[in-house]
């Protein structure tokens, strides 16, 4: 964010409202800054500007919200902020009108790129509001996709990490074009061979993907290849098969289990990620132990853990049985240290080895940071490299929430 000393004509505040938190959030930046620019303008987009736009733009300070299709026109309604001088006006269209998928990347540095491929979400999870902020899935195609990847390596691009609300179901949803009602007949694992067989950049990671739509041929893909790399970040939610039925999750733990296994099968230097909520209606302690049992004798890296937020328009706001707040707190701790734990073992499991990293920026006086392929974050002397490089290294000793490296001959 802003600091005292920084200003800007116009504040663009991108908001998520997974959460309550990330609401409070969002009122919380606004007012901060207007408080240190009292003159600039105010222009709120995303998640919670499509499902409040009217709360938002009530917000003193706000001149400006657009919802999930509306913000891709930004530019267009600039001038209206001084021609018209506008405030506390919105524009956001019913989300089941919103049926365009824009291709967008970030292009902060070359070093990695966020490429999103897909949009929406047609599952009906009990406790999320993504349905109805981003609307039904759509996907771009294959060829565009591959077209944007071919940009960005020729900007320099080492890394793309491709994202999506629900990137599994890339080319199921909706077309492009909604005047054209064809079917694509495309899938995730035609966009993952694709780029595998056409794309200049050299390392490809998949972000979060849902377990029912990581197959086998997918996962034995990217074992065999030599640009995606052996990483899955894959939702549970919770280790309860009770609760998972209540959130309406796709999955059970007998098949979480069974994609975790085949991963480590096929890639036994695998980093695995999971997401976790803690807190749904109903997680007694006793469920909250089996959540807690089963992910601790999980073979996985790391823990996202996330605090259960009531939401409303959500199914799981109307059950009883709800969970206090600093239970939920406790067992969100709880499961913290069971990731530093999970976290530790994996980066020890590695020392030792020689693994390719890509080699950042570092806020340390003369290093270099950057993550090995199993993303593994590691922390050098800038003598070894430069930044946007691609080394191997070999891996040393931990040091705090990173492992030392030094050369490798």
């Amino acid at each position: 964010m802003l600091n005292d000393r920084q200003a800007a004509d116009i504040f663009v505040l991108n908001t998520c409202s997974v959460t309550d938190f990330a609401d409070r959030k969002c009122r919380k930046e606004i007012r901060r800054f207007k408080r240190q620019n009292p003159d600039s303008k105010v222009i709120v987009i995303g998640c919670y500007a499509q499902l409040k736009p009217k709360e938002i733009a009530e917000i003193q300070g706000v001149n400006l919200v657009l919802g999930a299709a509306e913000k891709f026109q930004i530019l267009d309604f600039v001038p209206e902020l001084y021609d018209q001088d506008i405030s506390n006006t919105y524009f956001s269209q019913p989300i089941e009108e919103t049926r365009t998928f824009f291709h967008a990347h970030s292009e902060k540095d070359r070093t990695r790129s966020f490429l999103k491929v897909q949009d929406g979400c047609d599952y009906k999870c009990s406790f999320c509001t993504i349905p109805l902020a981003r609307g039904k899935s759509r996907s771009d195609s294959v060829k565009n996709v591959l077209r944007e990847a071919q940009r960005l390596a020729e900007a320099g691009t080492r890394e793309i990490v491709l994202t999506g609300v629900n990137i599994g179901d890339f080319g199921h949803g909706q077309s492009l074009d909604e005047k054209d009602p064809r079917d694509r007949q495309e899938n995730f694992f035609d966009l993952v061979h694709a780029l595998d067989a056409h794309c200049e950049v050299p390392r490809i990671r998949i972000s979060s993907i849902e377990p029912n739509l990581l197959s086998d041929e997918i996962i034995a893909f990217v074992a065999q290849s030599e640009r995606f790399t052996p990483h899955f970040h894959m939702p549970l939610q919770s280790g309860s098969d009770t609760l998972l039925k209540k959130m309406r999750r796709r999955y059970n733990t007998a098949l979480y289990s069974d994609r975790v296994r085949k991963i480590k099968s096929l890639m036994p230097h695998a980093c695995i990620g999971v997401d976790v909520i803690v807190g749904f209606p109903g997680e007694t302690d006793d469920i909250f132990q089996e959540t807690f049992d089963y992910l601790n004798g999980l073979d996985i890296s790391y823990l996202h853990v996330f605090t259960y937020s009531e939401r409303e328009n959500t199914p799981a706001a109307e059950m009883g049985d709800v969970v206090p707040m600093e239970t939920r707190r406790a067992r969100n701790e709880a499961l913290r240290r069971l990731s530093d734990v999970k976290k530790t073992a994996f980066y020890r499991q590695h020392l030792g080895e020689a693994r390719q990293v890509l080699f950042e920026k570092s806020r340390e006086a003369r290093r270099l940071t950057g993550f090995t392929d199993n993303y593994i974050k590691i922390n050098a002397p800038d003598e070894l490299g430069s930044v946007n490089t691609l080394q191997k290294v070999q891996l040393r000793a931990l040091a705090g929430d990173r492992v030392e490296v030094s050369g490798f001959e």
